[in-house]
C-alpha cells in the first residue's frame, strides 16, 4: 500500500489510551484486508496476565521491555505489513519511535483529556489499564498528554483529530494510505 509515495510496510496508531487506536486499526484493517495487531493483546496473550498484573508483579520499567520487544515481534510476525494498536506509551522509548517510523507509517490519534476521560468513564477496563497516578483522572489524563503530545508528535508522520467520528478519522486515514474511501470500498 502506498502512503505518501512510499511503501508503508506497517501502519502503526499511536497516541493515549482511549484515543480510539484499536477501533480504528479494526476498521482500517477490514477496509484494507491487511492483518490488526494490538500490542497490548498480544503481549497480555504471550504472556498470560493482564498489563495490570505484569505492572503489578514486575513494575512498569519491565512492563516497558515487554511493549518494545513485542512491537518488533509484531512487524517481523508480518513482513507484508499490517495496522498495529499500540501501546498508550509505546513512545516513551525513543527507539520505538525510530523503528515506528523506520517501518512504516506512523498515525497519531489525538483527543483532548475531556474526551479521553469520557471514554473510559464508558468502558474503563480497569483490570488493563493500571492508573497512570493517584491523581484524579481529568488531571492524570491533562499531564500525561501535555508530557507525550511531543513524543506523538515525533514519533508521527501524519495527526488525526481522534474527537472526530470514528468512520471520519477512518476515511482520512484512508486517504493517507492512498486507499479507497470507505464508500467506496466493498465489504
Amino acid at each position: 500500500m502506498k502512503a505518501n509515495g512510499c511503501d508503508a510496510k506497517c501502519v502503526f496508531l499511536v497516541g493515549p489510551r482511549a484515543s480510539g487506536k484499536t477501533s480504528l486499526g479494526r476498521m482500517l484493517a477490514r477496509q484494507t484486508g491487511m492483518p490488526f495487531v494490538d500490542t497490548d493483546q498480544h503481549l497480555q496473550e504471550a504472556l498470560g496476565k493482564s498489563i495490570a498484573r505484569i505492572v503489578a508483579d514486575e513494575g512498569w520499567p519491565a512492563f516497558r521491555a515487554h511493549e518494545s520487544r513485542t512491537l518488533r515481534q509484531v512487524a517481523d510476525l508480518h513482513p507484508a505489513g499490517c495496522i498495529v494498536a499500540t501501546g498508550g506509551g509505546m513512545v516513551l522509548d525513543p527507539k520505538n519511535r525510530l523503528f515506528m517510523r523506520a517501518r512504516g507509517l506512523v498515525l497519531h490519534l489525538d483527543a483532548p483529556a475531556a474526551d479521553l476521560e469520557a471514554r473510559l468513564a464508558l468502558e474503563p477496563l480497569a483490570e488493563q489499564r493500571p492508573a497512570l497516578s493517584a491523581s484524579p483522572a481529568r488531571d492524570s489524563l491533562a499531564r500525561m498528554l501535555a508530557e507525550r503530545a511531543p513524543l506523538y508528535a515525533q514519533a508521527a508522520h501524519h495527526r488525526l483529530d481522534a474527537a472526530r467520528p470514528l468512520g471520519e478519522v477512518c476515511a482520512c486515514a484512508l486517504r493517507l494510505l492512498g486507499a479507497p474511501p470507505l464508500a467506496e470500498k466493498s465489504t
